[in-house]
């Protein structure tokens, strides 16, 4: 019908205008709300196998904190992150369905609030059962995220001891791809990029000052490793965040909010 009244070159001219009006919009709510326009829309959802939902029932909390069409756009989302990339066993350990699932939804969790959630600044992800030795530092890691080769490398070991307690806040799985958030905002700009970026620096702005980088040290919340530098701060921080949200919150809750909206983190009680 809209092709009857007007001409192929009108309808392609309104649908350019209608794409720039939603990009401004999206613009807009960025800088005034804190969020973007949307988040969650899909045509059509891929869907998880039985066995699949199930290990996130079992051993993936957040999962269960979601309500049922959370879930549903969840689901989707680590669907398409298991698809997108090549999970790589190392030193003879063969990689299960359990280990990307897991996997995927650590990183689903940390992009949930985000619109763009596949992280291209990763295609493999490369799992050892233990430490291994890396060739960038010359030492033995539990894990790391390499921009240049767009890996992220893992000890499944130690990625699983990440969930078994929250008391400690460690998470290594949480911790690598917070790494591979920012450098991924950095390469590819969009609302979420920017409201990352934004609360980055923000973050930034609290390390310079001297005074409250020690209060925050002399506090004991965080571990020692998170003073190392700024990026390693940051991923300390979502560790926290994710793992003892309510102390955290009552403790800092400037910073609490700031982590909230920079990762738009809105759901599941956080």
């Amino acid at each position: 019908m809209v092709e009857e009244i007007f001409g192929f070159k009108e309808v392609s001219l309104l649908v350019l205008v209608f794409l720039f009006l939603i990009k401004v919009i999206d613009g807009i709510a960025v800088n005034w709300y804190g969020k973007p326009l949307w988040v969650h829309f899909y045509l059509f959802k891929n869907v998880l196998t039985t066995s699949q939902k199930r290990v996130l029932r079992n051993e993936f909390p957040f999962y269960r904190r979601l309500s049922a069409r959370e879930q549903g756009c969840f689901d989707h989302r680590v669907a398409n992150f298991i698809e997108s990339k090549v999970f790589i066993g190392r030193d003879d350990l063969v990689v299960v369905e359990r280990q990307k699932i897991l996997i995927s939804a650590t990183a689903t969790m940390l992009t949930f609030g985000m619109r763009k959630y596949q992280l291209p600044i990763i295609e493999k992800i490369l799992l050892y059962p233990d430490v291994f030795y890396s060739t960038i530092n010359k030492d033995y890691h539990k894990g790391e995220f390499n921009p240049k080769f767009k890996a992220i490398v893992l000890s499944w070991k130690h990625f699983e001891e990440g969930y078994s307690t929250t008391e400690d806040k460690i998470n290594l799985g949480i911790h690598e791809f917070t790494h591979a958030i920012h450098f991924n905002s950095l390469r590819y700009k969009g609302s979420s990029g920017k409201l990352f970026l934004n609360g980055f620096n923000d973050v930034q702005r609290l390390l310079l000052n001297k005074h409250i980088k020690e209060d925050l040290r002399e506090s004991g919340y965080f571990r020692e490793y998170a003073f190392t530098n700024k990026f390693e701060f940051l991923a300390v921080l979502l560790e926290s965040f994710i793992e003892s949200p309510v102390e955290f919150k009552q403790r800092f809750p400037l910073m609490y909010k700031n982590i909230q909206q920079m990762f738009n983190f809105r759901f599941a009680g956080y």
